[in-house]
């Protein structure tokens, strides 16, 4: 199996329930959602598209984890959207390195590899997760561009394991500007609600990312979006 690697690194969690843990991230190159706000687009824009994207093996991806980082910082697959791969090959090579390997998905196509956990960022304008992908969820990652995202993202959560933490973001772009309308939607949501947790995009305010040689330093807009700032 040879996977299309848009950039790998090592760093830390800056979201969510491993929020801060070290983590290296294996970026995979495509995805099909097109988000208007994506923070990754140059895995996907046809304006922001690499020069090239890198081929590894399951095992030349288990190599580099190995030498790059230490035993017992979790992997991170993410993208891009990492579900349209078979990634079988990669959590068992990686399990045999005694790692944890974590998925962040849309959950747009079946689940591919055994996953140690698996967060959920269900794209309600777009495909929406496919009912076995919800069911094996963790946690899940709503984006908040627009108040009406709260309850649009939640309506595709139907069968979500009743363990599983349902975080609120504000999209980068309204947090980035401390947009009233979207951070005060959150609160009262959670209030309302206290399954619901309020989240943030931690690292972007270390920029801990930009650290690791590996990792893509292009400004890149959010969504390929120019007013949308970076």
């Amino acid at each position: 199996m040879k996977y299309p690697v848009y950039e790998r690194f090592y760093t830390w969690q800056g979201e969510g329930v491993h929020l801060g843990r070290a983590a290296y991230f294996i970026r995979l190159y495509g995805c099909p959602q097109a988000c208007p706000w994506c923070d990754s687009a140059g895995t996907w824009h046809r304006d922001y598209r690499p020069d090239g994207v890198t081929l590894m093996s399951e095992g030349e991806l288990a190599d580099v984890v190995r030498a790059e980082s230490p035993d017992g910082a979790v992997v991170v697959v993410t993208g891009g959207e990492p579900i349209l791969f078979d990634l079988a090959p990669l959590t068992d090579a990686l399990h045999a390195l005694g790692r944890r390997v974590h998925l962040e998905t849309s959950g747009i196509a079946p689940l591919r590899g055994a996953l140690d956990w698996v967060t959920l960022s269900p794209k309600p304008f777009g495909q929406p997760p496919l009912p076995e992908v919800v069911a094996v969820t963790d946690e899940v990652k709503i984006i908040v561009h627009e108040p009406g995202d709260i309850q649009a993202g939640l309506d595709t959560l139907s069968g979500l394991p009743d363990g599983a933490v349902i975080w609120l973001h504000p999209e980068w772009s309204k947090a980035r500007e401390r947009d009233p309308g979207v951070l005060n939607a959150i609160t009262q949501a959670v209030k309302e609600n206290p399954r619901l947790r309020a989240g943030y995009q931690m690292h972007k305010l270390y920029r801990a990312d930009d650290l690791d040689a590996h990792s893509d330093k292009r400004l890149i807009p959010l969504g390929g979006n120019a007013e949308l700032g970076y």
